[in-house]
């Protein structure tokens, strides 16, 4: 079986008095893809988030390749880890937050020449090859204001991609869309995910988590209520309130 590479463990996490994450554990094994579905609120960003180092938990941790890298009041050491693995984990948000006074290019090369010290040519060699990628090659030089929403997206995770991640992140990347420009990004997405890129995906996209993932997290009120196989987990979920949730979906 591949070896775990990014794992919470009895993760806590409240927002003042509300609780969101309630002792999550949950691990992603390298070339998997895992999916995250639940309905609003049941803390699925916030896991993501706090998996991607950008939320302190309050309780347990998180952990890559049998380091600590997340923690409740962070040593040293645990803030040094972080700071290693950082740039292992990348991150695409529903919003695009891409620069927009830069242009394509320049979205796409500024992390890695700044945090990996990748030089310009370099940079700009691979950049031109993950627009490519993603369907984009003859947008290198436009700026995010003249793109789609879906284009946008998709320039989002060249840009992720451009920092080598070890795990990819994505956060509802197509809940910004409309139906008509989701397509092209769940088709990216899938690629990756046939190419192994490990990956988990907090996602309303029941099609593209049936098709593409190899196991089925769902979430309520902060824990992981039902965790299977994407073919048992739409056919027969064990539990009464995923079944609620996915009758919900074909009303």
């Amino acid at each position: 079986m591949p070896a775990t590479i990014l794992a919470a463990e009895a993760l806590t996490k409240a927002y003042g008095t509300n609780p969101v994450l309630n002792e999550v554990d949950v691990g992603l094994r390298e070339g998997e893809v895992v999916c995250v579905i639940g309905p609003s609120g049941s803390g699925k960003t916030t896991l993501l988030r706090c998996l991607a180092l950008l939320e302190e938990p309050q309780g347990g941790r998180i952990v890559m390749r049998d380091q600590i890298v997340g923690a409740p009041r962070p040593s040293a050491k645990i803030r040094q880890s972080a700071w290693g693995v950082r740039a292992d984990i990348g991150m695409v948000f529903q919003q695009f937050n891409l620069w927009p006074h830069m242009s394509v290019l320049a979205n796409i090369i500024e992390a890695p020449m700044r945090a990996r010290g990748v030089p310009r040519d370099k940079a700009v060699a691979q950049a031109e090859a993950l627009l490519a990628k993603v369907g984009l090659a003859d947008k290198r030089d436009v700026y995010p204001t003249r793109l789609s929403g879906g284009q946008q997206q998709r320039v989002a995770i060249a840009r992720a991609l451009a920092m080598r991640p070890a795990v990819l992140l994505f956060d509802e990347p197509t809940s910004a869309l409309d139906p008509e420009l989701r397509r092209e990004v769940l088709v990216v997405m899938q690629a990756l995910a046939e190419e192994g890129m490990t990956m988990m995906v907090v996602t309303h996209e029941m099609g593209f988590a049936r098709r593409v993932a190899d196991r089925i997290i769902f979430m309520d009120r902060g824990r992981i209520v039902e965790e299977a196989p994407p073919a048992r987990f739409f056919a027969a979920p064990s539990s009464e309130r995923a079944q609620r949730f996915l009758a919900q979906l074909e009303d």
